[in-house]
């Protein structure tokens, strides 16, 4: 006899998977298949969730691309999995540790040196660490501004006279919705003052996200008619690992559950704007634009000329950029 369960159980399964199915429509798909021969694309935090459906992705396309990641081991494991479903393009794995400025300096020496045209870069690896640990990078900038901000700051200046010289090319930077939540507070860049933390939403990492939507809308400005294009990405809510220094308990599982059937992305469909910014045509007359889901997105929070200016030199000033770049 079948459990009278069954018969509350079943439609509320089917109802949340038709409505998934329908809200994953609005997300978002890059619909770009030409071949991408010849094009030659980084990946940061390419070895797993975003970044790994990304450097997919462009491998189906048949590009090279450098797979930037910390680990150079998790690298090589990404591309052996990779390679058991898409053996074309050409994949490069490359040690870079966004939270040391040495490896940073290294790792773009190194593809100056290798690559002679570099046509995509995609800023795509980022940290949540729970802000009271106080985690921080190996130069001393807590690790969510350090890594997230100034480490894709300092890579994007140093690779960006080669992909000048690369041009039309493009820079993808991966921010997130939380921005809006963000602060840029230039007497506490650092946290050193402590960070007021609202609810379960880590102050550090929205200010983070804040910063980079300030980078991308200046760089943009400063290199416009370049031939260089800047792209500013919110991928959506996402499962993926970035999460996975936070600790939760069994009763916040199954309390989220249900959100996460109705509203989490998987990482490729995650990576569909990502992608979409990075190889589709028709954007080659926009920059400096937010997207999300695969189309402009309108912000509520308006970004401030002013704080995008100073943001700008304070990172010049703390990556020691001019020093490094004579």
């Amino acid at each position: 006899m079948v459990s009278s369960w069954c018969y509350f159980i079943l439609p509320v399964v089917l109802l949340i998977g038709l409505f998934r199915k329908c809200r994953a429509r609005t997300w978002g798909t890059c619909k770009n298949t030409e071949n991408l021969e010849g094009r030659v694309c980084i990946v940061t935090g390419a070895n797993s969730g975003i970044g790994k459906e990304t450097v997919k992705e462009l491998a189906k396309r048949n590009a090279t691309v450098i797979l930037a990641c910390r680990n150079l081991q998790n690298a090589r494991t990404a591309i052996s999995e990779i390679r058991t479903q898409i053996s074309t393009g050409k994949l490069v794995p490359m040690k870079l540790n966004l939270a040391s400025f040495l490896s940073i300096k290294e790792f773009a020496a190194e593809v100056i040196q290798n690559f002679a045209k570099i046509h995509v870069l995609i800023n795509n690896a980022g940290v949540y660490v729970p802000f009271k640990e106080h985690a921080l990078t190996e130069d001393g900038f807590e690790i969510h501004f350090g890594i997230n901000h100034l480490g894709h700051f300092l890579l994007t200046n140093l690779l960006l006279d080669h992909l000048q010289q690369s041009a039309p090319s493009r820079i993808v930077i991966v921010t997130s919705k939380l921005y809006e939540s963000g602060v840029i507070d230039f007497s506490n860049l650092n946290g050193e003052k402590g960070l007021v933390v609202k609810g379960r939403m880590n102050p550090a990492y929205c200010n983070s996200k804040l910063a980079n939507t300030y980078f991308g809308f200046e760089l943009a400005k400063r290199i416009e008619k370049s031939g260089v294009n800047v792209y500013i990405v919110c991928p959506g809510f996402t499962y993926t690992g970035l999460f996975r220094n936070v600790k939760r308990s069994w009763f916040h599982y199954i309390i989220f559950s249900p959100i996460a059937l109705l509203y989490l992305r998987t990482a490729n469909q995650g990576a569909q704007t990502v992608l979409h910014c990075a190889i589709e045509p028709s954007l080659c007359n926009e920059t400096g634009n937010i997207y999300r889901d695969c189309k402009l997105y309108v912000s509520k929070k308006k970004l401030d000329t002013d704080v995008a200016v100073r943001l700008w030199d304070v990172s010049v000033q703390l990556t020691r950029l001019k020093e490094t770049m004579k």
